[in-house]
């Protein structure tokens, strides 16, 4: 594969042995507050250095919102947490012009901006806010800038938003849009812990000594590892599997299972082989290669693709998830190795 950017071996393997060695520090800090869930803090931080976005779903007290806070201490940048209710609106998110007091008297129009100008957003309970108010990320996530009235503002990098939502059949929740959910890299799903980590938990949160996370990185080496993120070379067998993953996600199509067609209202659009490929470059570099193989792609597809595949009425019906649509995805379609 030619590519005038492409970096040499020996610099390849630095860069591979620097983001393994950002990665590491950083998830240890993590697990430091963190009991568990090692699947789940990886799929945090892959989404961090991929410069993409996550969305984490669970029961209220699974530690969704410590894990998002410990994520930003250990990189040391700005962090903002919007926490979404009911009530909130979208001007509560990207800011508003109020009329305030000048200092020589009278009353002038001054632009307070919301707390969505940050690097490091936490979106708390995405899903408790109506779809009018969820909406107020779209542009934000996708374009990393924010247009209220005839102002435009740009995100400073690194960013990244990290949203929370509660199971969509509990009460007072509000599904997310499918626009919404596809400008999300992955979507995390956060189980309840073992009988071996309730332990640990009660001994780190109920004991005299506080658990503190530490700053290992920050924003600049963030930016730099996303570079090398970017610069990860993809074989064309890697990519045409990733891109047969997501045809075959879409009921009807030549690649999709007997099973896609018949419980599959929408697949996955083109997003979903960017966030595959874009996840497959971190598996390889945690894997000390330098080049996706088709075993990272099928190693990330289910966080990937969970979100992007909306079921019909037969699906919900039958019990048949998103999970286990994309099983049979990958079941199906052959990983390739090699193409002439």
């Amino acid at each position: 594969m030619q590519n005038e950017n492409r970096i040499t071996a020996d610099a390849a393997r630095e860069a591979a042995a620097e983001f393994r060695d950002v990665f590491g520090r950083v998830r240890t800090e993590v697990q430091r507050m963190m009991v568990g869930q090692g699947d789940v803090i990886d799929g945090v931080l892959t989404a961090l250095m991929a410069g993409g976005h996550v969305l984490l779903e669970g029961v209220p007290g699974l530690g969704k919102t410590a894990l998002v806070h410990a994520a930003s201490r250990a990189v040391a940048v700005p962090f903002s947490r919007i926490q979404f209710t009911p009530d909130m609106m979208p001007a509560d998110i990207v800011g508003t012009t109020m009329l305030t007091e000048a200092e020589g008297g009278g009353h002038e129009l001054v632009f307070q901006q919301g707390p969505i100008v940050s690097n490091l957003v936490l979106a708390d309970e995405i899903n408790r806010a109506t779809p009018k108010t969820q909406s107020a990320l779209l542009e934000v996530m996708q374009e990393k800038q924010v247009t209220v009235g005839r102002r435009t503002i740009r995100m400073p990098e690194p960013f990244c938003v990290m949203a929370t939502q509660n199971p969509v059949d509990q009460e007072g929740t509000y599904p997310l849009p499918e626009a919404q959910l596809d400008r999300f890299l992955f979507k995390l799903l956060v189980d309840y812990p073992t009988e071996a980590d309730y332990h640990a938990i009660v001994d780190r949160t109920t004991g005299a000594q506080q658990v503190s996370v530490d700053a290992v990185t920050d924003g600049a080496t963030l930016m730099r590892m996303r570079e090398v993120v970017r610069q990860v070379p993809v074989p064309t067998a890697a990519k045409t599997y990733a891109i047969r993953l997501v045809i075959a996600t879409q009921p009807g199509s030549e690649y999709a299972p007997d099973i896609v067609t018949r419980h599959v209202a929408l697949g996955s659009s083109p997003r979903g082989v960017q966030a595959l490929m874009l996840a497959a470059k971190v598996q390889a570099l945690l894997d000390g290669r330098f080049a996706v193989s088709s075993e990272d792609v099928a190693a990330i597809a289910t966080p990937a693709l969970r979100h992007r595949i909306v079921t019909n009425f037969h699906a919900q019906a039958g019990g048949i998830t998103a999970d286990a649509l994309v099983e049979e995805v990958l079941a199906k379609v052959t990983r390739i190795h090699d193409l002439a």
